[in-house]
C-alpha cells in the first residue's frame, strides 16, 4: 500500500521544519518480523515501511533516511500526498528539509527561486525566514 511518512520537527532558534518520505507498507517474512517485533514494546502497533529512493541525498538509501530523520519514528498516511504537503508547507512558510517527492510533482511559489532555484530546501529555509511564519501566537 502507498504511505506517506511525514514528521514536523520544532526546533529553537528555527521553528517548525517538515520532513516527508512516500513509500509503501511492506510484509516482513515470519522470521524477520518476530526478532525485529521482540525488540520493541509489542501493544504498539507496527507497520513496516519502504521510502522511494531517490538518485542521491538523505533517500539514496533506507539507512540514510533514518539517519537524516528527526527521530525513530513519525505519523504514517494513506497514500502518496508527499507533494500536498510539500504545497501546504510552503504556503505555511515551514521548510521542508527532506523529501522524496518527484520534482515534477512539487508545487513552491514562484518567487522561492529567488532564494536559490538550484538548491531547493535550503531555499525553503532562506524564503520561510524572510517572509515569517503566516501563523501566530
Amino acid at each position: 500500500m502507498p504511505l506517506t511518512m511525514t514528521r514536523l520537527n520544532l526546533i529553537k532558534g528555527l521553528g517548525p521544519m517538515l520532513q516527508v518520505v512516500e513509500g509503501w507498507s511492506v510484509e516482513l517474512a515470519r522470521a524477520i518480523y518476530e526478532p525485529l517485533e521482540a525488540r520493541t514494546n509489542p501493544t504498539w502497533p507496527s507497520t513496516w515501511f519502504a521510502p522511494r529512493l531517490t538518485a542521491g541525498g538523505p533517500c539514496a538509501e533506507v539507512y540514510s533516511v533514518m539517519a537524516n530523520w528527526g527521530a525513530n519514528h513519525g505519523a504514517l498516511s494513506c497514500g502518496h500526498i508527499g507533494a500536498d504537503l510539500l504545497a501546504l508547507a510552503a504556503v505555511l512558510r515551514i521548510p521542508v528539509s527532506l523529501h522524496n517527492v518527484p520534482e515534477a510533482k512539487i508545487f513552491r511559489p514562484a518567487v522561492w527561486a529567488a532564494f536559490g532555484a538550484m538548491e531547493p530546501q535550503g531555499a525553503d529555509f532562506r524564503a520561510c525566514a524572510a517572509y515569517g511564519p503566516l501563523y501566530g501566537d
